[in-house]
């Protein structure tokens, strides 16, 4: 048997345990553009080795311009770090108040980072039958139990599920008029950028919006990400990190990342596309639920009694890693989650499942 694993993309593991190099892996367990890199990307990387003999820019200056004239904010609301992860492990210690209400299923890292912090984190559970939709009035009635801050992934993770921009917005003027903090991730906003809620947070004195931009841009071994804030919050953010906690070559990809508009559009369309042939060829399995999503991912449960751990195990001697999702807070072992990637992929994927389910 496998070991089990917290997150998804430990695909070097896998590729030690199964005696193979890990490019034969096709890794449906982490949500990385199927594109892979820009390559306007990998041009300003190689641009940049040569800048390796200097420190990193610790001010993240060029990178924080170019993502505020993407988002129409100002260069100083926005706070960059090695990864949305570690921004997400900076922020328990500088919220006021020790108790947190997450959205669930959700990110494990939430609980982890709060939990670093001596914070008290309980878990509002969004149902399957339901469709994993939020319904503001009974979230409501669960924050006025008392807490300081909530915590919400919109797309959400791992349903895939997009809240409308009035959805937030309602959050949003809820948690302010409760003197709660709104955590808004949102890492898979990218691929539906005109529901985020960035504008209306970026001035804001209670919430934050935490970007990825590793999904998206497909550059997860560089690790980037950023945050969305008052400038007060953003600049005590930045300096909690410490200096140069971003690499050069993370710096670099980040800017060119956010230039690349043709790639942007084109990976928009073929996760679309795939999503779609994915969505229709797994709905013909009987004893699969597929659940909607507007990302590059989707949550699947299986009806037929068997768990995800099993499918897991049986998938992997054709070297396809799916993620089993029975550790997130809210679903059954019966639940998994897999990448919207190639169409060869996709293709391979669709049809060792149909011989292990039909």
């Amino acid at each position: 048997m496998s070991p089990t694993f917290d997150h998804g993309g430990n695909v070097f593991g896998m590729a030690r345990q199964l005696g193979t190099q890990a490019a034969g892996i096709a890794d449906f367990s982490a949500s990385i553009n199927p594109l892979g890199l820009s390559p306007l990307v990998k041009q300003a990387i190689t641009s940049a080795l040569d800048s390796l003999v200097h420190y990193p820019d610790a001010s993240h200056q060029e990178l924080k311009q170019a993502l505020a004239d993407y988002h129409g904010v100002s260069p100083a609301s926005i706070a960059v770090a090695n990864g949305s992860t570690e921004l997400i492990y900076r922020l328990p210690a500088l919220l006021p108040g020790r108790r947190a209400l997450i959205v669930s299923p959700a990110f494990s890292e939430y609980r982890h980072a709060l939990d670093q912090h001596q914070w008290e984190s309980r878990a509002f559970i969004l149902k399957a039958e339901d469709g994993f939709a939020l319904d503001v009035d009974t979230l409501a009635q669960a924050l006025d139990e008392g807490y300081d801050a909530l915590y919400l992934c919109n797309p959400g993770n791992p349903s895939g599920l997009l809240y409308p921009p009035e959805t937030m917005e309602h959050v949003y003027r809820l948690c302010r008029a409760a003197g709660i903090f709104l955590v808004l991730d949102e890492a898979f906003m990218d691929f539906c950028e005109d529901a985020s809620a960035k504008q209306l947070v970026a001035t804001g004195d209670n919430a934050v919006v935490l970007r990825s931009m590793t999904k998206f841009f497909a550059i997860p071994g560089l690790r980037l990400g950023y945050a969305i804030a008052n400038e007060a919050l953003s600049e005590r953010l930045d300096a909690v990190g410490g200096p140069w906690s971003v690499n050069t070559l993370a710096l670099a990809a980040g800017v060119a990342a956010i230039h690349d508009t043709g790639y942007n559009r084109q990976t928009i369309e073929y996760v679309r596309q795939e999503r779609s042939n994915l969505v229709e060829r797994l709905s013909r399995l009987p004893m699969l639920t597929v659940y909607p999503s507007d990302v590059n991912f989707l949550l699947v449960e299986i009806t037929n009694g068997m768990s995800a751990a099993e499918l897991r195990e049986r998938l992997l001697p054709s070297l396809l890693l799916i993620r089993d999702c029975s550790n997130f807070v809210g679903l059954t072992p019966q639940f998994f989650r897999i990448a919207v990637r190639t169409r060869e992929e996709n293709g391979r994927l669709l049809e060792c499942l149909e011989n292990i389910l039909e």
